[in-house]
């Protein structure tokens, strides 16, 4: 089942956060698709706000994945494979390590690894049909 939701603006992410937060127990893995610019980083941000993490949650662009940890030892993982050129490179950061820990993983740009994603996860697709704050934003869970 897709659940797709429009929001008018920034402030709004919060109940999308808490919908993301709420499917932990069915998927840790969570791939959020969209184009550049459209909000992949905001929201994993206010998930991160919401599972307690404190750190400076920003894209891992050049690092590929940034570690968080949360105020009760919680782990997360933030992943951006937006720079890489081979699937190879995602064996070399040992991605099965993170997305087989159970801990949340947060992944943008999934389809330059979309083969390595687990059997279960949930896909997040997010859409700027203009040039306002207006989002559609669909969750799946994929198995």
């Amino acid at each position: 089942m897709i659940q797709k939701i429009e929001i008018h603006s920034i402030d709004e992410l919060k109940k999308i956060a808490e919908t993301l937060v709420s499917l932990l127990e069915e998927a840790s893995v969570f791939a959020f698709y969209g184009h550049m610019g459209a909000g992949k980083t905001t929201l994993i941000q206010r998930v991160c706000y919401e599972l307690g993490i404190s750190d400076d949650v920003s894209s891992p662009s050049f690092s590929i994945v940034n570690e968080y940890m949360g105020l009760t030892g919680n782990l997360v993982y933030h992943f951006d494979f937006y720079r890489i050129n081979r699937i190879e490179e995602a064996y070399d950061i040992g991605y099965e390590n993170y997305f087989y820990s159970g801990y949340p993983c947060f992944v943008e740009w999934p389809e330059k690894i979309e083969q390595l994603l687990p059997e279960k996860y949930v896909k997040v697709t997010i859409s700027a049909p203009d040039t306002t704050e207006r989002r559609w934003i669909e969750i799946e869970i994929i198995h």
